[in-house]
């Protein structure tokens, strides 16, 4: 068994603090970025406007994160305390929020520019688990989103919490929803399922949530809403929500070939 008692933070200088949540977000971001135009873009019109584009799927996450997380977690406190809403500092995202705040941000910048939106998302698909392994590692760290009480050898001690040791849930969501789903993206990827725009996106979802959803069995639920109908945590219920769209998204473009 294992103790935790990481620092969350990475480098101090002077008052100024840099957490290894912040750094997490950034790599994503970064080898998702050079990945993609480097590997995974075939498509010369959709690399030409890459680099613009990225700007809008940072703002997408941090902004549909964000207010998912206020919506779907922690809505009652928020609504009292609304100046709270804007101290993302003191954490509070959502993954799922900030899948539709890159959603909504694509479709308009898609339009603009006269694009498929799912080009562009097909990439970011593709991409996402590399930050989601980053995300998960540094939640470790952070002590945050840890797992129900367990007796198996590779339990950990969350020092910052309590005294029980406790399912690694976030390196569990590191191993299936990082490196596993890559590689699943990365073979029909190699399939030629980039060819058929959305496929890519639909095989994401689809598999995202299935882990996301069995993973949250030995994950703690967010304190301020415990289990909800039928057992089930919040991540759960919306990780239903994102399987059924994901299957849907499969299915009908299975035959549809469109535009860029």
């Amino acid at each position: 068994m294992f103790t935790n008692n990481f620092d969350p933070v990475a480098i101090e200088l002077f008052s100024l603090e840099i957490r290894w949540y912040s750094l997490a977000y950034i790599a994503g971001i970064i080898v998702g970025w050079i990945t993609s135009k480097k590997i995974f873009i075939e498509n010369n019109q959709i690399k030409e406007k890459f680099d613009d584009y990225i700007t809008y799927v940072i703002l997408g996450i941090i902004f549909g994160g964000r207010l998912g997380y206020v919506l779907f977690y922690n809505l009652d406190y928020y609504l009292k305390n609304l100046i709270d809403i804007f101290k993302v500092w003191e954490g509070g995202m959502s993954f799922h929020g900030g899948i539709l705040g890159i959603i909504l941000v694509t479709v308009w910048f898609s339009k603009k520019n006269n694009h498929n939106p799912f080009s562009y998302l097909d990439i970011v698909a593709i991409v996402a688990p590399i930050g989601i392994f980053f995300g998960r590692i540094s939640n470790f760290i952070n002590s945050e989103l840890y797992g129900t009480e367990t007796n198996l050898p590779w339990g950990v001690k969350f020092i910052k919490i309590d005294e029980i040791y406790r399912h690694p849930s976030q390196l569990y969501e590191a191993i299936f929803e990082g490196l596993i789903l890559f590689l699943i993206l990365l073979y029909f990827r190699k399939k030629g399922f980039l060819n058929i725009p959305g496929k890519i996106s639909g095989i994401f979802l689809t598999f995202y949530s299935i882990f996301r959803f069995v993973i949250e069995f030995y994950r703690s639920p967010d304190e301020q809403l415990g289990y909800l109908m039928f057992g089930l945590t919040m991540g759960q219920l919306i990780s239903i929500i994102f399987l059924i769209s994901g299957i849907f998204l499969i299915f009908i473009k299975n035959e549809i070939k469109t535009k860029i």
